[in-house]
């Protein structure tokens, strides 16, 4: 099977359930934001700037579990900001697997193998030393974390453990050079790869969400997909970005850039993704089929925003995940006091001109699930993708240069760093490029670059 049975028959359970109960509209899948501090600032991300002003504050533990009853999705995505920083993430997954949910941990991986350690450590015993010399033979922990493994666990705290109900969801959005531009700090790409190797050479299931925008170069993203099948990645999230308030409002202020030269419009994206109905054959790719036949400009689809809400430190946040016209106390109290008819596209026409471009996983997918703009076929079409053969590791993901940025010395802060080292004679006044079509095909951030640059600059000038 492309996906595990027990989760498939658990959501297909689901939706059968309130489809006989003629429930007009229930959630499938709850994004749960506990805090939206991050240790990243993501280009493209409007989150942390949109609750700037609550950056330090978290949801309860007792909050978080209770939205998870309120709104009763078979699936929590636990995001953020950072959710690895939420200090009760372990009693959090621990709770939600408790309520029979399945668990997705959307992670940008650099805290990750910390919590690989801690189970490791709630675990130990001496017949875990081959798998810690295999560990540190491959780099994944070094011999003083083994001998904190060794001292075993210290306190009665659970630890994140593998499970058939848990995925870890690592962001990467590109190969090594793209993914550290668009995170804006360099080595985030190759600690995510170590994160991923290390969780499942421990048994976990791990799967990938990855953001298109503009100028994303696509076969950069399948060789993406090549490389981590090869490292037996258990599936991906594929979406387009797009213009939402607090994205567009970020890239204006903090970095000065064109919004519409890094985000996609619908035509755009339907470019973009021309081989996604390929690649859903080749690929472990999550979501139905009928949401990729959309994202190909086959058909259309109807936003259903309210099968994926949101939930985070100000209530449940209407009407969607990139939108913010309001929070509500409870789902129920959202459901019927947001006017659905207001948002989404229809025939072609946007009801409310932010939707216009968003083609959103979590706004169309559900609508594929869920038999919204059904067309004869389509259920068969869902379950054949959902049941058929799971695609075998690409083998060609072995040959994939993945680590084309600052593990090679082409990193984006390159020329800072060789201005600064040969008294700024470093490549001709040339940025590097990165191979893969990445070079600069895509508009991160290189603030820190730039700025290391401008105060060489000022010191050759001002000796």
């Amino acid at each position: 099977m492309r996906f595990p049975l027990a989760l498939t028959v658990k959501i297909a359970k689901h939706i059968i359930r309130n489809k006989l109960r003629r429930t007009p509209r229930f959630a499938l899948v709850l994004q749960l934001e506990p805090l939206h501090t991050c240790n990243l600032t993501c280009t493209g991300c409007g989150r942390i700037r949109e609750y700037s002003t609550s950056l330090k504050d978290v949801m309860s533990l007792a909050d978080c579990l209770h939205s998870a009853l309120d709104c009763d999705a078979p699936m929590v995505s636990i995001c953020g900001g950072e959710p690895l920083i939420y200090p009760q993430i372990e009693e959090l997954v621990e709770g939600l697997l408790q309520q029979k949910r399945i668990v997705y941990i959307c992670t940008n991986g650099v805290f990750m193998r910390r919590k690989l350690r801690d189970y490791l450590t709630s675990i130990y015993q001496p017949g875990l030393e081959s798998k810690l010399q295999e560990l540190q033979a491959e780099g994944l922990v070094s011999a003083n974390e083994i001998e904190e493994i060794r001292k075993g666990k210290k306190d009665n705290r659970p630890v994140i453990k593998p499970s058939q109900w848990v995925y870890w969801n690592v962001h990467v959005d590109g190969l090594e050079y793209t993914h550290d531009l668009i995170v804006e700090r360099e080595g985030v790409f190759k600690e995510c790869v170590a994160a991923i190797k290390m969780a499942k050479k421990l048994g976990f299931q791990v799967a990938t969400n990855t953001t298109v925008y503009k100028e994303t170069d696509m076969q950069e993203i399948e060789q993406m997909f090549e490389y981590f099948s090869w490292m037996g990645v258990d599936g991906f999230t594929i979406s387009p970005g797009y213009d939402y308030d607090a994205a567009k409002k970020d890239m204006a202020k903090r970095l000065g850039k064109n919004p519409d030269d890094f985000f996609l419009t619908r035509k755009m994206t339907v470019d973009k993704f021309a081989s996604i109905l390929e690649w859903g054959e080749k690929y472990t790719i999550f979501g139905t089929r009928v949401y990729q036949e959309f994202l190909a400009g086959k058909r259309e689809l109807t936003c259903a925003a309210w099968a994926i809400p949101t939930r985070n430190i100000k209530g449940w946040k209407a009407p969607c995940y990139t939108m913010t016209d309001g929070h509500y106390a409870s789902y129920q109290e959202m459901l019927t006091q947001v006017d659905w008819d207001k948002y989404g596209v229809v025939n072609g026409v946007a009801r409310d001109p932010r939707c216009e471009n968003c083609m959103t996983h979590c706004g169309y997918d559900p609508s594929g699930a869920l038999g919204i703009n059904y067309q004869r076929g389509d259920n068969w079409k869902n379950i054949k993708y959902n049941f058929g053969p799971r695609p075998k590791p690409s083998e060609r993901g072995q040959q994939v240069q993945a680590f084309n940025g600052c593990s090679i010395g082409k990193g984006h802060l390159a020329e800072a760093k060789a201005a600064v080292k040969g008294n700024g004679s470093a490549h001709n006044g040339q940025r590097p490029t990165a191979g893969h079509g990445a070079g600069s095909s895509c508009s991160g951030d290189t603030t820190q670059g730039d700025e290391l640059l401008a105060r060489l600059g000022k010191n050759k000038t001002n000796p």
